[in-house]
């Protein structure tokens, strides 16, 4: 059970380790892209490629979904990055369900694991695979793997790694659960950190931050959401910045321009910015930006 890319590598491996999956289940096509065509999950993708029958429920608390899954009659499931099942489903498999999660579980339960760890400074995260119980993220644990956080590390560079490292996990834990091997171990709750879902409203940039904390705000939040900020009535997505060893502080938001570079002050040193999006067009690096976009060193960003 799972929709996005981040699952794709943990189907991929049970595929390719001959496991029999009975079924995928997995969102409903969505219209994505310019043209809004009608693009199946990464998942189901994945899923037809492999010749498996996929299942597309509405609603995951539909007792006729609970009844399609009894029907299959399934030894475990195994869910990656999926809906929040109600025990009507993942009691069914004989031998259960677990789930992979971004992180070091008990660390950043939730949404976002991936994001809040990087905006957090964190410089270590991993995966955990855990029997699910009817608290989210709190069940007992199977396999842990962990993975640093390095230094230029954003958000989509640390989801592509975890997925391949989940992937190696998924297949550990179902290996186990085969063998009889399996070991859950109760996660200390008193250790429980949260990671909910980010809203874009949480995504603005507030630049009387320290310069290292917006840094991390930045790359925590790139690719997706996007963090951003106001030049007026401009609304303008940062993607990529870097620190400005001895950068001076100024009035947090205030600009330095040169023809190829902009630097921006925060609480105690400057960002530069790298790379930048305005409403509407695509993203660019800050000289491609600046060839097209007017900004005055003494501008502010608010």
């Amino acid at each position: 059970m799972g929709t996005p890319d981040f699952a794709v590598p943990s189907l991929e491996a049970l595929c390719q380790a001959g496991y029999p999956i009975l079924t995928v289940v997995t969102g409903a096509d969505k219209p994505r892209g310019r043209g809004q065509r009608l693009t199946p999950t990464p998942v189901k993708q994945s899923a037809l490629r492999h010749n498996i029958p996929v299942l597309e429920p509405p609603s995951v608390k539909d007792p006729a979904f609970a009844e399609q899954i009894f029907r299959l009659k399934p030894d475990l499931a195994v869910v990656v990055a999926f809906r929040i099942l109600p025990p009507s489903v993942f009691m069914i498999p004989r031998l259960g369900t677990f789930n992979l999660h971004a992180s070091l579980l008990p660390r950043y339960r939730g949404a976002a694991p991936i994001n809040w760890a990087i905006m957090n400074g964190e410089t270590e995260t991993g995966v955990t695979t855990f029997f699910l119980e009817q608290a989210v993220d709190t069940g007992a644990t199977l396999v842990r793997a962990r993975v640093p956080i390095e230094p230029e590390d954003d958000a989509g560079t640390l989801h592509d790694r975890l997925a391949e490292v989940g992937a190696r996990a998924v297949l550990e834990t179902v290996r186990m659960i085969e063998r009889g091997q399996a070991e859950p171990q109760p996660q200390d709750h008193g250790e429980a950190t949260p990671a909910p879902k980010i809203f874009k409203e949480q995504c603005r940039i507030f630049w009387n931050r320290p310069a290292a904390q917006l840094h991390n705000f930045v790359r925590g939040l790139s690719p997706h959401p996007a963090a951003w900020t106001m030049h007026g009535d401009h609304l303008l997505k940062i993607y990529k910045t870097r620190l400005v060893r001895g950068g001076s502080s100024g009035v947090p938001g205030l600009l330095t321009v040169t023809d190829a570079s902009l630097r921006v002050a925060a609480q105690d040193g400057e960002v530069e910015i790298l790379e930048l999006q305005q409403e509407g067009r695509r993203r660019m690096t800050a000289a491609e930006f600046l060839r097209g976009y007017s900004l005055n060193t003494g501008d502010r960003w608010s």
